[in-house]
């Protein structure tokens, strides 16, 4: 009785996603236990098309922040923008130190010192096999392999037992940096007995395997050989550092040389370099200003704007705004990326712009993934054997896909659980059971504004971006009399020049809803502005079907 009875008083395990499902980024997870919170990764993630002016989004992390009290760290898992973006914003609000293998906290690190946060965020290397010690939490950092050097999966200890979580990984027996996936590590935990698994499901539709990084430099050595008589231009992820060696392993062969172009990519190499997570051969990489001491057949240009993204240095080269860079008839532009969902028609664009400037452009067989094909998540649940399946990291069809997998891997159904960003998964006594909510959701980054920007703005910039907006501006003295105006200005509606009748309309419109207000209701200038407001949107929307924003201004005369 007695060893049940401890059982029951110890306290219930918590893992609270407060963002990364049902969308691709953003990845960021909350595990409590007793008086212990530590939280796996802190990613950004992508505006949609409707969110209009935002630059990026980040989790809202509430929750966090009422309970910092009891926050011991950040854990990251590698250095990927979905996993480490929205660090330098939370941090400020959530001020614990960061731990992460080596390439992904010289990355932080640079994030941090961009936002002026170097000297009190305190951030420490992990190596792969060390654990750390977070409160009631032990984490073990397992090497695993992925599209950028230093991924890690973890395995974290807990008084209800081992919870692994992948991380974003693959299975890859021939990695260009460092070892391959310590398999062996996660059948030894499947023999402990992992009480759950929390796998990445980005690619849980893809049947079989995801081929090696290696088979893309082969594919690269032949395009290079191809193309002996261009200059070739190369866009690729700015955090792919293993594709980058295999860029300059081919320019080197081919004695080219090499320029880098894009802030992110610039940081993230020079970063490499120092850290020794990227080895370049003497007299190989160039300034940009200094490619023009060197045929165009003999250069490399390694670019950001893979994704079509509208600033990237790659758009600014394919529009022809690029200071240093001109694409013409002699360039091979190739890109070694996937479009990410949501980003097929700005690479589509920037691709006949390039076509349109005499180039010629390479997209096939120059990428492969970075994630786990079925066989190899199928792989991971054979040696870690979870009583529990949690798939994550993934659009909402990809989880469901994933937990297909693990059901086939002999998962019982009831053991396979699907959340949602904000959901609470409680562990106690070998048992899972979701209960309850806590607060999650987007921030949204516009400029140096965090949060200030939320849905009624949006809504506001979505009605301003289809139907324009109305301003009625007017002057009224102390009893009433329009003493100027109303002036009507339109932007985004009409053009006012071919529209005299319909403004003139709207002009009588207001001087009558004006007086009416007066004679029948009175009341003070918000009540007159509404009046005017809910005229002419009517009357607006029964001349137009168009619902533009309206405006009223009344400017009090002493």
């Amino acid at each position: 009785m007695k060893k049940n009875e401890n059982m029951e008083d110890k306290p219930v395990l918590k893992m609270i996603p407060l963002g990364g499902l049902e969308q691709i980024g953003m990845n960021i997870t909350a595990f409590e236990y007793g008086d212990s919170i530590m939280v796996v990764d802190c990613g950004m993630g992508f505006p949609e098309d409707d969110m209009l002016g935002v630059d990026l989004v980040i989790p809202d992390v509430s929750y966090l922040e009422e309970n910092i009290d009891r926050v011991k760290g950040f854990v990251i898992t590698h250095g990927h923008e979905d996993h480490i973006g929205a660090l330098p914003y939370i941090l400020k609000k959530v001020n614990v130190p960061v731990y992460a293998t080596k390439l992904t906290i010289g990355i932080i690190a640079h994030k941090l010192e961009e936002h002026g946060l170097q000297d009190s965020v305190v951030t420490k290397v992990v190596s792969f096999s060390q654990t750390i010690t977070l409160g009631d939490f032990h984490v073990e950092f397992i090497r695993t392999n992925h599209s950028i050097v230093d991924a890690a999966a973890l395995a974290i200890y807990t008084p209800q037992g081992i919870i692994v979580h992948t991380g974003d990984f693959k299975v890859d027996y021939t990695p260009i940096f460092g070892d391959a996936i310590d398999l062996q590590r996660f059948g030894e935990l499947g023999k402990k007995g992992v009480l759950a698994l929390l796998c990445d499901s980005t690619n849980a539709e893809r049947s079989g395997f995801t081929p090696s990084e290696s088979t893309v430099g082969k594919t690269l050595a032949s395009i290079f050989e191809e193309q002996k008589n261009k200059r070739i231009i190369v866009a690729t992820f700015a955090s792919n550092v293993d594709r980058v060696q295999q860029i300059i392993n081919a320019a080197h062969k081919y004695e080219r040389k090499v320029a880098i172009e894009g802030r992110s990519m610039v940081n993230i190499i020079n970063t490499a370099i120092e850290l020794e997570r990227l080895s370049v051969p003497e007299d190989t990489l160039v300034e940009l200003d200094e490619l023009k001491n060197y045929p165009d057949e003999k250069t490399v240009i390694i670019t950001t704007g893979s994704q079509g993204e509208r600033l990237a240095a790659l758009s600014r080269m394919a529009g022809g705004t690029h200071k240093k860079i001109m694409i013409g008839p002699r360039d091979a532009i190739i890109f070694s990326s996937h479009p990410i969902p949501g980003n097929e028609k700005a690479i589509t664009k920037i691709i006949n712009e390039i076509f349109m400037r005499g180039a010629d452009v390479i997209f096939q067989d120059t990428h492969v993934s970075g994630h786990a094909c079925q066989e190899e998540i199928k792989l991971i649940y054979a040696l870690t054997r979870p009583k529990y399946a949690v798939p994550v990291h993934g659009e909402y069809k990809h989880l469901k896909a994933n937990a297909k997998l693990a059901e086939q891997m002999g998962v019982d159904k009831d053991h396979i659980i699907i959340l949602e960003s904000g959901d609470v998964l409680n562990f106690k006594n070998g048992v899972a059971s979701k209960d309850g909510r806590v607060q999650s959701g987007f921030v949204f980054v516009d400029g140096l504004g965090v949060g200030d920007v939320g849905n009624v703005v949006l809504r506001d910039r979505q009605r301003l971006s289809e139907d324009g907006i109305i301003l009625l501006v007017m002057a009224m003295d102390a009893e009433n009399r329009i003493v100027s105006g109303p002036e009507i200005v339109t932007r985004g509606f009409v053009y006012v020049k071919e529209s005299d009748e319909l403004l003139e309309d709207i002009h009588m419109l207001i001087d009558d809803t004006i007086c009416e207000h007066f004679e029948n209701e009175g009341g003070g200038r918000n009540k007159l502005k509404n009046s005017i407001k809910d005229a002419v949107s009517e009357f607006v929307w029964k001349r137009t079907k168009r619902r533009p924003m309206i405006l009223p201004v009344i400017l009090d005369i002493d």
